[in-house]
C-alpha cells in the first residue's frame, strides 16, 4: 500500500482542482482533447489515495506530525 504523504487541506485542494477540471473537460470536450481530462484525473486520484509519488520522490509530507 502506498504511505500517506498528504494532509488534509492538501487533499481538500487536490479533489476540488481535479474535480473542476474533469467537470470543465466534460462541459466542453473539444477544448484540449483528452489533456485536461487527464491533468484532471491525476489530482483526484492522489487525493482519493492520500499519497503523492512526487512527494515521495523528493521526501515531503504534508501530513501532520504525529505527537508521542
Amino acid at each position: 500500500m502506498l504511505k500517506k504523504n498528504m494532509g488534509n487541506i492538501d487533499r481538500i485542494l487536490r479533489f476540488v482542482v481535479g474535480a473542476a477540471l474533469l467537470v470543465a473537460w466534460y462541459l466542453n470536450p473539444d477544448m484540449a482533447g483528452r489533456n485536461w481530462l487527464l491533468v484532471g484525473i491525476i489530482p483526484l486520484v492522489t487525493s482519493l489515495f492520500a499519497s503523492c509519488p512526487l512527494y515521495s520522490i523528493l521526501g515531503l509530507s504534508t501530513c501532520p506530525t504525529k505527537k508521542s
